[in-house]
This record gives structure tokens, sequence and C-alpha cells, in this order.
């Protein structure tokens, strides 16, 4: 694929960053997500490219755009598949809280597991544990492996885990062992891509999450170096019909980050609503508005962070949003 598609990934989620980003602090998640979602699609249909999206909003009859199976693009080549998220944490935008993001992957036809709307389980690290992290293990036995792949002690190894109920037995477990614990509110997408990176802090992630977030993660770490095993956790037999029909055979089986998002010929894109670990969010400036976005190539292993600076006066289209 054409690697100038990467950058105009980027005016992608700049353009569903800018949009949420007026919602930021209103309490109204689903404007703030509408707002992305109508911006993402107006900006998409400008690109060259003929693209399906196969991890998006929803199936057809729950989603009015950027739904599974919808066209975008000019129709032209090349043909691609698109996973997005167009606002990852609508909450956090909607009650100011960290870690929002504008998401985008792309990859050939049929490279992306289509994941049905359901949890996963997951582990993402970065390259040095790849052979430490073992789904079948107890998250201690996990932790002490990790720990030992990175050279670092336990007791200095942080674990990121989303705060929920449902993850209170792992949390006990992952604190009975030792390891420094960072609870997130939302936002397992960025906190996945944090581990495979330099200087963010984090060094594991654990827990369940969404399966649509799930393949945007492992996305990203086929272009930055990352590891990730996964498996859905579906909650009952209609999300496990949901699964065979979008093609899983096996429910309990685990995937690979190269088996979630295949080949090399991903690009992912991501740009900050809110501030977090990976990005900075969106701000506000007399006239315009700074955005920070990150994008990366699987081939090369290309990351670049960008910061782009918005005049409104001469991007009459940002009225739309």
């Amino acid at each position: 694929m054409d690697r100038n598609l990467a950058l105009e990934m980027v005016r992608v989620t700049e353009a569903a960053a800018l949009a949420s980003a007026r919602w930021l602090g209103k309490g109204d998640a689903n404007a703030a997500d509408g707002a992305a979602v109508n911006a993402m699609r107006t900006v998409f249909n400008a690109v060259e490219f003929d693209g399906t999206v196969v991890i998006g909003e929803g199936e057809r009859d729950e989603a009015p755009m950027l739904y599974i199976g919808e066209k975008v693009g000019t129709g032209n080549p090349p043909q691609v598949d698109i996973a997005l998220d167009p606002l990852e944490c609508t909450n956090s935008v909607a009650y100011a809280r960290p870690n929002a993001l504008a998401v985008v992957a792309i990859g050939k036809h049929g490279h992306f597991l289509h994941a049905p709307d359901t949890y996963m389980e997951k582990i993402a690290v970065s390259e040095k544990a790849r052979d430490a992290i073992d789904m079948t293990q107890s998250a201690c036995v996990n932790c002490r492996n990790i720990a030992d792949a990175l050279g670092i002690s336990l007791e200095n190894m942080t674990v990121v885990i989303l705060d929920r109920e449902r993850h209170k037995s792992l949390i006990d477990e992952v604190r009975s062992c030792g390891c420094r614990i960072q609870l997130i509110a939302d936002g397992d997408v960025s906190a996945a891509i944090a581990t495979a990176l330099p200087d963010t802090g984090v060094d594991v992630l654990m827990g369940t999450g969404g399966a649509p977030e799930g393949v945007l993660a492992a996305a990203a770490l086929r272009c930055v170096g990352g590891v990730m095993q996964a498996r859905l956790k579906p909650r009952n037999d209609l999300e496990i019909q949901r699964a065979r029909k979008m093609g899983v055979t096996d429910i309990n089986r685990i995937f690979t980050e190269k088996e979630l998002a295949q080949g090399d010929d991903i690009m992912f894109a991501a740009t900050g609503v809110t501030n977090g670990d990976l990005l900075k969010g969106v701000q506000f400036k007399p006239g315009g508005a700074l955005t920070h976005s990150i994008v990366m190539r699987a081939r090369t292993k290309t990351v670049r962070f960008l910061e782009t600076h918005h005049s409104f006066a001469n991007k009459p289209a940002f009225d739309q949003f």
C-alpha cells in the first residue's frame, strides 16, 4: 500500500478528535461519539481508496454510519479493510477523563479478525517479553516470567488493568505477587500500545476489554513491535453465535497479534482527544486548535509523533463537525 495513506489516516483521526473534543466535560457521551463518527466518515470519503469497514460502530442495523461492511473512500484502488473507533472512551470525553483517542487501522482485505462486539481477554507486552506470556498460565506466573524477560523486579513492574468489578480477582492476584498496578477507567488500546513504547512507564496490559479494541491494539502492536495474546470471552449464547457467524470457529482459541492483524501492510493512526499516557489531547486556541497524533507502519516499524496546528479560518469543513 502507498505509504502516503498513513498520513491520510491521520487526517481522518484528527477530524474525529477535533469534532468530539468540543463535547469535553459536557456529560453527553452519545453526542461526543456522534460528532466523531460524522467527522471521520466525512473525511474518509475524500480519501483515494476503496475501503470496507470490518471493525466499526456495530452491525448495519445498529449503526447509521461506519457500520461493519460499509464502504468508504472514493472507490478507487487500493482495496483495504478498515478497523476503527472514532472515539475510544466516550465517557472519558463526556466527563473529562484521560486516554480518549480517535483510532484507525488499515490492512489488506481479509487481514483483520472480524471480531464481534463482545469481551476479549488480553495480555500485551513489548517484544522483549514475547516468549514470557502464556494465557494458559496464571497472572502471577505471567508476571514473574515477564519481569525476568524485561530484567526488572516484580516490585518495579507496572501492570495496567481496567478498573472494573470483573477484575477484582485479577487485581488481587497481581498485587499478591508484588507488582505495581495502574488502574484505568477506559482506554486499553492506548495502554496496550504503551507497553511497547519506551519511557511510558507501562510494562504489561492485563484483563478483559472489548474485542474490537483488541484487534485495533493488535494492529498497533504489529507496527511498533509489541506482542499480544488474546481470546474471546462471550457473555452469552447470542454473542457466541455472532462470533461464529463472523468466522470464529473456536471460541476458546488464543490469538496472537499476528493472527488478529495479519501481514505487513498495516497502517495505524491515532489522535488524542483527552490527555493520556500515549498522546496529549486536543487543545483549543483562539482561531484554531493543536492536536497530537501517532502514525505507524508495520512493514518499516516506523513510528511518527505528529503535532498539528489547525487554523479554523482556513478549515471551513471544520464547521460541519
